[in-house]
């Protein structure tokens, strides 16, 4: 097993933890935004270093800091406020590209667009499960769960046992990682419902958290190689080296990220 990896996971854990059951709303949207100005960073460079394209930085950067005040805006506005920021954005990008009399063309505003959809109004829904949704603090962990659980049970069946290579986007990937990520992600999820509910008293009915993990699982794989497709492109192993044995924020986050979004509206059924 990578030691770096294991090390940096056992850190990074209770990081989360405390961050997620302790913070208040200003405090998670801040740390959201935080996370959103370090992947889209990491996703932009990808571009600029591998010379496909030259993204606005600037303005990711203000789309991704704009979630710090996410909650200052009233609960009910909150879904509105994405098409608005979305409207924006694009805008923004094409006065730019007024601006410089056309030096920035279709494809760099293109991916700055879509760096924008495709991770600040993703990981948004993070702070919107967590907040807006009736016991949002309980709900957010099958997020983050579905995620983790595909992550390590594809991970290590994968390493350790996999045979049948899955997809050329991914070199590492195998059918076997694949699907014992996926029963891995609805053991964790089942097991959590379980836990809610003697402890809580919440009433999640099994059968509908496992059919969520399953989808979630799903959903967490395509995402994960959406984001392998990103840097095959551009011809990078990982979008940075910040947390050792893991890559980049975006490398880790990369699940999370199209999980979110979904598992607002599928949660919104429990």
């Amino acid at each position: 097993m990578n030691i770096k990896r294991f090390l940096s996971g056992i850190i990074l854990f209770p990081v989360v933890a405390l961050l997620i059951i302790f913070g208040n709303k200003y405090v998670v949207d801040i740390a959201i935004a935080v996370v959103a100005i370090l992947s889209i960073h990491e996703f932009y460079k990808a571009f600029h270093t591998s010379g496909k394209a030259n993204p606005i930085d600037w303005i990711g950067y203000v789309a991704a800091a704009s979630l710090s005040i996410i909650h200052v805006l009233p609960a009910n506005s909150i879904l509105k406020t994405i098409g608005l920021l979305l409207a924006l954005a694009i805008l923004v990008l094409f006065a730019h590209v007024i601006a410089t009399h056309g030096k920035t063309n279709i494809q760099d505003i293109a991916i700055t667009f879509f760096g924008i959809f495709y991770i600040v109004i993703f990981i948004m829904f993070i702070s919107i499960i967590r907040e807006n949704l009736e016991n949002g603090r309980i709900l957010i962990w099958f997020v983050f769960f579905s995620a983790w659980g595909t992550d390590i049970f594809a991970y290590l069946i994968g390493k350790y046992f996999g045979k049948h290579h899955f997809t050329e986007i991914s070199p590492n990937k195998t059918i076997e990682g694949c699907v014992a990520g996926t029963i891995g992600a609805v053991l964790m999820v089942v097991i959590y419902a379980l836990v809610c509910n003697l402890v809580f008293h919440t009433q999640f009915n099994y059968i509908i958290v496992a059919v969520i993990g399953l989808l979630l699982s799903l959903v967490s794989q395509i995402g994960d190689l959406a984001a392998s497709s990103v840097k095959r492109y551009n011809g990078i192993k990982d979008f940075s080296h910040l947390i050792p044995g893991h890559g980049g924020m975006l490398d880790r986050i990369d699940s999370i990220l199209f999980i979110a979004p979904f598992a607002y509206f599928l949660l919104s059924i429990l």
